[in-house]
């Protein structure tokens, strides 16, 4: 039976995890699957329950650091996990195929996103999980990701510019009272984009300036097409039917090998709800109107899409008891 009611970490104040973070220097986006089990399931359960001790015995050597890790957990391994029921949208990344590209799902059942100041410090946090984690999981993706400059992508955009900020943060990204038992978690959507910079170089800057929809220098917002194609700032807004604009907190990674010729962006959108990160996936991979997609997808290829819901730490923490 499924247990909806009163549950311990509701008893304390609601205690979101570092969702709200600034954007940090350096990052590690890691996806594992669960492996079959009572063993594994109970190796799983009693690491995420002492996230937050791993967490400070790392981060305590520099605090400057800012060290962080979100954890989220994907619909799959969620029953398995506890009985409590899933949060009301959550569901498997869906795949969402448009005339020329797709936005591919790919497994993954929990999704940690490791952030610090210091590169030293993701790296030793990662190498500890991973120990303590042991053959329990089994790695499906793990992405190293950096600032580049001024908060660039490798395109040569600022990123990020339209986070919200301030007290509509939390109103974007935390879960409120329409599903309480899952207040104060978010929904959190991951893909890892390839990039194509040979032939995004070739493209002249105000074509480039035309796809993303701002200035590549200066970062301004340029107006929004009244007709045929849209930019990606456009397609990327949400506004509903009321015309009530619903924001999400991107906070995208570069990364990248050049000695393998790999170049991309890792983006990673925590929502209050998973139906508008949906739909902005939609409106760039379908088109608006239909079959007027996102050009930045003839030069970005999604490799990786995963769907996971970030629960408070207390949640996580009942996970261990």
């Amino acid at each position: 039976m499924t247990n909806t009611g009163d549950q311990p970490w509701q008893r304390v104040p609601i205690d979101p995890q570092s969702v709200d973070a600034p954007l940090s220097r350096a990052a590690v986006f890691l996806v594992v699957t669960v492996g079959d089990g009572a063993d594994a399931l109970a190796a799983v359960k009693d690491v995420l329950g002492g996230m937050t001790d791993l967490v400070k015995t790392v981060g305590f050597r520099d605090l400057g650091a800012r060290l962080s890790c979100n954890v989220g957990i994907g619909y799959d391994v969620w029953r398995r996990l506890t009985d409590v029921a899933p949060p009301r949208e959550l569901h498997p990344f869906r795949e969402i195929a448009g005339p020329v590209h797709t936005a591919v799902s790919t497994p993954g059942d929990l999704l940690f996103h490791i952030r610090a100041e210091r590169g030293d410090f993701t790296f030793e946090l990662e190498r500890q999980l991973l120990d303590q984690l042991g053959d329990a999981v089994e790695v499906v993706d793990e992405v190293t990701g950096f600032r580049y400059f001024d908060a660039r992508d490798l395109l040569g955009f600022v990123d990020g510019t339209a986070n919200p900020a301030g007290g509509d943060m939390a109103q974007a990204t935390t879960v409120g009272e329409e599903d309480p038992v899952h207040a104060g978690g978010s929904y959190v959507v991951v893909q890892k984009y390839l990039h194509d910079l040979s032939s995004w170089s070739r493209l002249p800057v105000p074509s480039q300036e035309g796809v993303i929809g701002r200035t590549k220098v200066e970062n301004i917002e340029l107006p929004d097409a009244e007709h045929g194609q849209k930019s990606h700032k456009t397609l990327a807004t949400i506004v509903d039917e009321a015309g009530v604009e619903h924001e999400i907190l991107r906070d995208n990674m570069p990364f990248g090998r050049p000695g393998h010729g790999e170049f991309g962006t890792y983006f990673i959108g925590y929502s209050r709800a998973l139906w508008v990160i949906e739909r902005m996936l939609e409106r760039m991979f379908v088109g608006d109107p239909a079959g007027s997609y996102d050009r930045i997808l003839d030069f970005s290829t999604a490799a990786t899409g995963s769907t996971f819901f970030a629960p408070t730490r207390g949640f996580l923490e009942s996970l261990g008891d």
